[in-house]
């Protein structure tokens, strides 16, 4: 289970990002967190690097999509 994880993290993280809709970046968030939580989870247990590298890239493109909902401040 714990290598499946990593390896649709890893999936998601190398996939370019591209959102039609404002549904899609709220799903693309949320699904983000979801693999942050759960690695971390794991990251733990183990205190593997590669582990932590791949959260913070994670975090770093979920940052970039919660960035783009709240739009531009006024």
């Amino acid at each position: 289970m714990e290598s499946q994880l990593v390896l649709e993290a890893t999936a998601y993280e190398q996939q370019k990002l591209r959102f039609r809709t404002t549904d899609d970046r709220i799903m693309a968030a949320r699904k983000l967190r979801k693999f942050i939580l759960d690695l971390n989870e794991i990251y733990k247990n183990t205190k593997d690097a590669a582990l932590m590298d791949l959260m913070k890239k994670l975090t770093e493109k979920k940052r970039k999509v919660e960035k783009r909902l709240k739009g531009r401040a006024t």
